[in-house]
């Protein structure tokens, strides 16, 4: 009782320092107060009749794990409605308008006021929270009203603060949950160590949802004509520090066509980006343009994608995939490209990806740390063609060899969850 009053408390601290960054400025902050503060009128207009499932993500990337889960509780139980939210205004922000849900809010802070608010509202028939963006007190009032609650791609670690010697209290809450779907045995097996049994292996969804995308192309004449049957080097989700090393193989290999999608597209950061080419690039918003001609585009090498939305479905274009922020925090879903059977390369941050180690470990994926080992990466797969078509097969069939966690999902939803209802 005393750790979640303090565990409350901190929550409001964090909530006052967001409302001040607000205040000053941040945009994210702003956007994460404004959006919370519109959203209390829209309680007052739901229909006390309403069934609801409720879906909580934190950001795009977590949307992205839920998206094959939500679109099959849209077209299995119809006569629900689906709530999703959003931790983080970067994934609210695109997905705000989401067709296979009814309802898209931000997440309310987590303290017992919003949350006795917001549950009596919407007395969910069930919550799923995605992958480790769970919260606490909203967990405690999930069981006390009886509502089931199930965890999916969820990836657990050793060295995370459940079980460290300081984690006890928290991990209690994970016995919260009436089932947890794990990406892995690793995940299973640590959780049975201290007791958590409610626990199924049913891998990533994200497996599911690359490989609806890449049955489901899309082809993009304006890239095709930009390409012309060059050697094509596509980046996803890029940052600075990989775009250094993006600025050395264009030096090296001015023959290749490059198509960067950096992490952000806002305005400066596109134009930092550009200015860092100079004239050897053109925007996507300019390759579509009705003043674009062919004689204009031939005369690029760089192509900077400006917009969202188009990534997954360009890497089919590429030749060998660079894979953003491995010199960050951690590197971005590399599933999309595998899945079109391509080699990947990125920085050394990756070994909390369980998918990077496993295609490191089967030659479909390259990480290097600095520029002598980026080169020799670079010099292999534009070579020797042994290796480089080994990593285009493996990465494909470990793609297709992994699929079938939302399958998983929804038939526990529909022996045990359905059920319930029907109580």
């Amino acid at each position: 009782m005393i750790i979640r009053f303090l565990y409350t408390i901190g929550i409001y601290i964090y909530g006052f320092i967001i409302n001040l960054g607000a205040l000053l400025g941040h945009k994210k902050a702003k956007l994460w107060v404004k959006g919370r503060k519109y959203q209390k009128d829209i309680y007052k207009k739901l229909s006390p009749t309403d069934r609801w499932i409720w879906v909580h993500v934190s950001s795009l990337g977590e949307f992205e794990q839920a998206r094959t889960v939500i679109d099959g509780l849209h077209i299995k139980y119809s006569e629900h409605k689906i709530l999703l939210t959003f931790f983080s205004p970067s994934g609210y922000e695109i997905r705000k308008n989401y067709p296979n849900v009814d309802l898209v809010l931000y997440l309310p802070l987590d303290v017992p006021r919003n949350i006795k608010r917001f549950i009596s509202t919407f007395l969910p028939e069930l919550a799923i929270f995605v992958k480790y963006d769970f919260w606490f007190n909203y967990l405690y009032y999930l069981k006390r009203n009886d509502i089931p609650t199930i965890l999916i791609s969820a990836n657990f670690r050793p060295n995370q603060y459940f079980f460290k010697w300081y984690g006890a209290y928290m991990r209690r809450y994970l016995k919260y949950f009436d089932h947890i779907f794990v990406q892995n045995n690793v995940s299973k097996l640590l959780l049975e160590k201290y007791m958590i049994l409610n626990v199924t292996v049913a891998g990533d969804t994200r497996f599911d949802r690359v490989y609806e995308i890449a049955n489901n192309p899309l082809y993009i004449p304006n890239i095709e004509t930009f390409i012309d049957n060059r050697f094509v080097y596509i980046a996803g989700s890029s940052w600075p520090e990989d775009e250094k090393y993006i600025l050395h193989a264009i030096n090296k290999y001015p023959e290749w066509c490059y198509i960067i999608a950096p992490h952000e597209v806002h305005e400066d950061r596109i134009r930092k980006l550009k200015s860092s080419f100079n004239d050897d690039c053109i925007t996507y918003s300019q390759l579509k343009s009705e003043n674009s001609n062919f004689n204009d585009v031939k005369n690029k090498n760089i192509l900077i994608i400006d917009i969202i939305g188009l990534l997954s479905h360009i890497y089919k274009y590429a030749n060998i995939v660079h894979i953003g922020n491995g010199f960050g925090s951690g590197i971005h879903n590399i599933l999309e490209a595998a899945i079109y059977g391509k080699p990947i390369i990125f920085g050394p941050n990756y070994k909390k990806f369980q998918e990077a180690i496993d295609l490191i470990n089967l030659r479909g994926a390259f990480s290097f740390s600095n520029k002598e080992e980026y080169f020799d990466i670079l010099n292999i797969l534009y070579n020797d063609k042994i290796i480089y078509n080994n990593a285009c097969e493996v990465s494909r069939e470990y793609v297709k060899s992994n699929i079938g966690a939302t399958k998983i999902i929804l038939n526990y939803i529909d022996e045990k969850i359905k059920n319930y209802w029907q109580i």
